[in-house]
């Protein structure tokens, strides 16, 4: 596809994925309904890894990573996805899926600070003012719905280190630096995180699955157009625009993943919902705005 063409098609890649990302909070609702938690995501992620190693070859991409590389996407596997997922799931079985993807969704506020620490990037005025707003706004909606009774504390908790695991993933992704093919580097990460939730799969109580449509669907959307389209989009997108401009649009992720709450689970959103969801918006937009970099070549 020439170049121009596909930058013409840029808006739409970012919608999708923006649609995609946010509506896995919801899907992963519906799955730990009807089915533990480290089930899910055990399958999940075995599931997802051997579909994306199957399609490397397909995409003709070869082979190029050390031994140091494979163990570094491992460990990134560990915290973005058994650590940070894991607890996320968890902590759907209390909490709603909106206020799952509010919290989440913040990471690049997060993230901005500890890069100030670990990757000596300048803590400017913009970054703080954004960390400032997103703070306010995520304390706002969770002191609000915890004190209504409306959001378990214990979900909470998990959600927040769920967060805290995302952020250390990104943190590690930038200090550690692993070459090589992106694609396959996603695939190495999903079946590192399968294999390390094998056991606590296997203890889970297999009896409380509930063999539904729901469940299939959600199966079907989280490893198909989640772990493996979305992430497809993701790489392309990273190859049009750089991580900078890329990453920008996770501003997105906290509105659309209330509206899909409601509009699919019912999810009750109150007045200060829109109230704190708004400075939270805002501020990673602040934290993650920048100029435009330099494509980044994806093998």
């Amino acid at each position: 596809m020439p170049r121009e063409h596909r930058h013409t098609l840029l808006p739409l890649y970012i919608g999708v994925y923006c649609l995609l990302w946010s509506g896995a909070y919801v899907a992963g609702k519906v799955a730990v309904a009807d089915c533990p938690p480290f089930i899910v995501l055990a399958v999940r992620f075995l599931l997802a890894g051997g579909l994306v190693l199957a399609v490397a070859p397909l995409r003709r991409l070869r082979w190029d990573l050390s031994w140091r590389d494979v163990a570094v996407f491992a460990v990134l596997g560990i915290a973005n996805n058994t650590l940070c997922l894991g607890l996320n799931y968890v902590g759907l079985r209390t909490i709603s899926a909106g206020l799952s993807a509010l919290v989440v969704s913040s990471n690049p506020v997060l993230t901005a600070v500890l890069a100030t620490i670990f990757l000596d990037e300048r803590m400017t005025w913009r970054k703080a003012a954004g960390l400032v707003l997103g703070v306010a706004g995520v304390a706002l909606v969770v002191a609000d719905r915890v004190s209504l009774g409306t959001e378990g504390l214990s979900g909470v908790s998990f959600t927040v280190g769920a967060l805290v695991s995302l952020v250390a993933g990104t943190i590690a992704y930038k200090v550690l630096k692993p070459k090589g093919s992106l694609w396959i580097g996603n695939g190495i990460q999903n079946l590192a995180a399968g294999v390390v939730l094998i056991p606590f799969a296997v203890l889970s109580d297999a009896s409380a699955i509930v063999l539904s449509w729901h469940l299939l669907a959600a199966f079907i959307f989280l490893v198909l157009l989640v772990s493996v389209f979305a992430y497809l989009i993701w790489f392309y997108l990273l190859d049009a625009c750089g991580a900078t401009v890329a990453s920008s649009y996770h501003f997105l992720m906290p509105p659309l993943g209330m509206l899909f709450g409601w509009l699919i689970l019912g999810e009750h959103i109150a007045a200060h919902d829109l109230v704190g969801v708004i400075p939270v918006v805002i501020g990673i937009y602040l934290v993650t705005r920048g100029e435009v970099a330099r494509p980044a070549k994806l093998r």
